[in-house]
C-alpha cells in the first residue's frame, strides 16, 4: 500500500461560541460549515449544485462590502480584498467549496456562514495570510458586516432566481422558435382534428403546431412578468427589519451596488420588517413555472399521442428515435424526451406544493424555511430549462410528418361534412355521416351522388383554406333543401 495513502490531512483548529473543531486545512470554508455538514446530511447535495444561487451570495456579499467601504465601516484594504474574492466567486472559481446541504435548518443561516467563511479565507489568501487567520480578516466582523443571514439569505435567493428566470425564458423562446418553424414547415398538410379523442372537423398540421407555439409566447410572458416582483429585496434589515447594526444609509448605497454589481433593476422593500417575513413573490413564481410546465406537458402529451404506434397508433408525426425502446422488444422505439418533460412537470407541481407550504409555515417576523423554497425554485428553474432545450434539440426540431397517412384519413374522415352543413342543412349533413361511416364511403362522393352539390362545389367546399378556417376565394353557395334520409346499407 502506497504510504502516502495513510498520511494524516492536514487540519486547522477553528472556535466558535459552541466549541473547537478541525477543519481541513487546505478548505475555504470553516467551523460554521463544517458543523452544518455534520447536522444536515438530508439531501446530499450542496447548495453548488444551484450555480446561481452561489455567485447570487458573491454578488450581494460584494455590495455590502463596497456600501461598508463607501459608509466607512469596513476599512478600505480589507473591503477591496473581500471585492476580489466575492469576484471569484462569482466567477465560479470557489463552486466546489460551497459544501453545505441545500436542504437546512436555521433560515439559511448555514448557507451565509459558508459564503462567510469562504470569502474571508479567499481574502486571507489574496493577502497572503493563512487560511483561519481570522485576526486579520474575520468572516463575521468583516465579510458579514452590516448584514444577517435574514437578509443575505432571501437577497441572494433573488438574484439567483432572476438569473435563472433569464436563462429559462431564453430557452423557452427558442422552443417557441422551433414549433412556429414546425408550423410553417406543415401548413400545407391537412389532418384530422379531434376532441376528446373522437375525431372532429379538419386542420392542418401545421395549425397544431402553430397553437404550441403561440402558448409557449404566453407562458414566456407570464414569467417575464414576475421578474419585476423578484428585484425588490430586503438588504439592510439585518435580523428583522429594524435595520439594527447598519449604518443609515447603508440600505440605498447596497441596493445601488447591487444594481450595478448584477445589471438588474433592484429595489429595496418600502417596509423592511414586512419584507422580512413575506414570501408572496416565491409563491408567485412557484405558481407561473408551475403553469408554463403544466402546459408544455400537455404538448408533450399531444406529441406522444400524435406519434403513436407506428402501426397501430395515431401515427401523423414521427419523433426522432433516440435509444432503443426496450430491453426485450426488437426495433421498438419510445417518446423519451416527451416522456421525461412531463415527469419534470409533475416534479414542479410537487415543488409548488411545498413552496406553498413553507410560504404558509413563516411565523412572525421571520419564515425559517427558506432554504426548501430555495430548493424547491432553484431545481425547478434548473429542470425546466433543460427540459426546454433537450425538447427542442432532440425532439421537435427533428420531428417528420407521416403525410400519406394523414391524407388518408382526411379522406375517409365525415368531420369533413361540417364544413358542409351551412349548404346542405345539420340533417342532411348527419344522415350522410351516418350512411358514410356505416358504408365505409367517402363523403364527397355521398354528397354528389345525392344531388345535393356538383363536384366542383364539393370541391370548393373541401378546399384546405376552407377546411382550416382560412380565408377563402371561393363564393358562398346557397343552402339547399334538407336532404332525404337515405336507407341503411343491407348488412352483409
Amino acid at each position: 500500500m502506497d504510504s502516502d495513502a495513510l498520511d494524516p490531512i492536514p487540519m486547522r483548529t477553528e472556535t466558535d461560541s459552541v466549541g473547537s473543531v478541525q477543519v481541513p486545512a487546505d478548505a475555504y470554508w470553516g467551523i460554521h460549515t463544517a458543523r452544518a455538514l455534520e447536522n444536515f446530511p438530508i439531501s446530499r447535495r450542496p447548495i453548488s449544485v444551484y450555480p446561481n444561487f452561489v455567485h447570487a451570495l458573491g454578488a450581494v456579499k460584494q455590495a455590502a462590502a463596497r456600501a461598508n467601504a463607501e459608509l466607512g465601516v469596513l476599512p478600505a484594504d480589507k473591503a477591496e480584498l473581500i471585492d476580489a474574492a466575492c469576484a471569484d466567486v462569482r466567477a465560479g472559481l470557489l463552486d466546489e467549496q460551497f459544501v453545505v446541504g441545500v436542504v437546512q435548518g436555521g433560515a439559511g443561516t448555514s448557507t451565509n456562514m459558508n459564503a462567510n467563511e469562504v470569502i474571508a479565507n479567499r481574502a486571507l489568501e489574496l493577502a497572503g495570510r493563512p487560511k483561519g487567520d481570522y485576526a486579520f480578516l474575520h468572516p463575521i466582523d468583516d465579510v458579514n458586516r452590516s448584514q444577517s443571514t435574514n437578509d443575505v439569505y432571501p437577497t441572494a435567493l433573488k438574484v439567483a432566481l432572476c438569473m435563472g428566470v433569464d436563462a429559462l425564458l431564453d430557452e423557452l423562446d427558442r422552443l417557441r422558435l422551433s414549433f412556429a418553424y414546425k408550423g410553417q414547415e406543415f401548413a400545407h398538410i391537412l389532418k384530422v382534428g379531434r376532441t376528446q379523442l373522437q375525431d372532429a372537423v379538419p386542420m392542418t398540421l401545421g395549425q397544431e403546431f402553430r397553437s404550441f407555439a403561440v402558448t409557449l409566447g404566453e407562458d414566456h410572458s407570464r414569467l417575464r412578468e414576475t421578474t419585476p416582483l423578484l428585484y425588490e429585496h430586503n438588504l439592510g434589515a439585518t435580523a428583522i427589519g429594524t435595520g439594527i447594526t447598519a449604518d443609515p444609509g447603508y440600505a440605498p448605497a447596497v441596493n445601488r451596488h447591487l444594481r450595478a454589481i448584477t445589471g438588474f433593476d433592484h429595489v429595496t422593500a418600502q417596509d423592511l420588517v414586512e419584507a422580512t417575513s413575506d414570501a408572496g413573490v416565491f409563491m408567485s413564481l412557484s405558481g407561473t413555472l408551475k403553469r408554463s410546465a403544466i402546459k408544455l406537458s400537455k404538448i408533450c402529451n399531444d406529441l406522444r399521442l400524435l406519434s403513436s404506434g407506428p402501426q397501430a397508433g395515431f401515427g401523423e408525426i414521427n419523433l426522432p428515435p433516440r435509444q432503443a425502446g426496450s430491453s426485450i422488444m426488437p426495433g421498438k422505439v419510445n417518446p423519451v424526451i416527451p416522456e421525461v418533460v412531463n415527469q419534470i412537470a409533475f416534479s414542479i407541481a410537487g415543488a409548488d406544493v411545498t413552496v406553498t407550504m413553507a410560504a404558509e409555515a413563516g411565523q412572525l417576523q421571520l419564515n425559517a424555511f427558506e432554504p426548501i423554497i430555495a430548493h424547491s425554485l432553484l431545481q425547478s428553474l434548473t429542470w425546466l430549462e433543460n427540459g426546454c432545450r433537450t425538447l427542442r434539440v432532440n425532439c421537435v426540431d427533428g420531428i417528420t410528418a407521416n403525410e400519406r397517412r394523414l391524407s388518408q384519413m382526411v379522406g375517409a374522415s365525415v368531420g369533413i361534412v361540417t364544413a358542409l352543413t351551412p349548404y346542405i342543412g345539420y340533417a342532411a349533413a348527419a344522415a350522410l355521416a351516418k350512411q358514410a361511416l356505416a358504408g365505409h364511403r367517402d363523403v364527397a362522393d355521398l354528397v354528389v351522388e345525392s344531388g345535393l352539390l356538383t363536384r366542383e362545389e364539393v370541391t370548393q367546399l373541401l378546399a384546405l383554406e376552407r377546411l382550416a378556417g382560412q380565408p377563402t376565394a371561393t363564393a358562398p353557395i346557397p343552402v339547399l333543401p334538407p336532404v332525404q334520409q337515405f336507407p341503411a346499407p343491407a348488412e352483409r
